[in-house]
């Protein structure tokens, strides 16, 4: 499946219309419902060939948040032949109590994958924790960009941002809400 394929398929899975309340708490009149496109084994596979040719240069592994960042991660990991790392919203109280599942080595280059970015906020935040266990982020990797600031805020923090769609490739207008 090509680039444009891909997003027709994402778009036609996913993309929900009436009044959502975002993670952000916005308020929209679309949503990317994006447990109707990671759990697709097709998109999965779309996505982790497209993610794996945007991966830089010293990348050592791929980094995914709870919850929709793991399935993101797995698959790029074996697209990649990279070891991933699954990033907890918050670290565990029992067990190894860690808020990250997986090797995490100091200077570790990562790339962080996320499935929806609108504020940046839970990836800024995931780059941080990554960032202070002694990891290098190399950048946050994004699969769909809502064109709501989430770039802007996350170049502010002083990470790369890329994405690989952005809502107009899904046809949805930004500007709408």
């Amino acid at each position: 499946m090509n680039r444009v394929q891909l997003a027709e398929r994402i778009a036609s899975c996913s993309v929900l219309h009436g009044s959502f309340t975002l993670r952000s708490g916005r308020t929209s009149s679309w949503y990317i419902d994006k447990y109707r496109f990671t759990t697709l084994p097709d998109v999965l596979e779309g996505l982790a060939k497209l993610a794996t040719q945007a991966l830089p240069e010293g990348t050592d592994r791929v980094a995914g948040a709870e919850l929709g960042g793991v399935p993101l991660a797995a698959s790029v990991a074996i697209a990649a032949n990279k070891p991933c790392l699954f990033v907890r919203n918050q670290k565990k109280d029992y067990g190894t109590a860690q808020r990250f599942e997986g090797a995490l080595e100091d200077g570790d280059g990562i790339v962080l994958l996320e499935d929806i970015a609108t504020s940046g906020g839970q990836a800024i935040e995931a780059a941080k924790d990554l960032e202070a266990a002694g990891a290098t982020v190399l950048g946050i990797l994004v699969m769909v960009d809502r064109l709501q600031g989430a770039r802007e805020a996350v170049e502010a923090a002083g990470f790369r941002f890329d994405a690989l769609f952005d809502v107009r490739d899904l046809g949805i207008d930004p500007d709408q809400d």
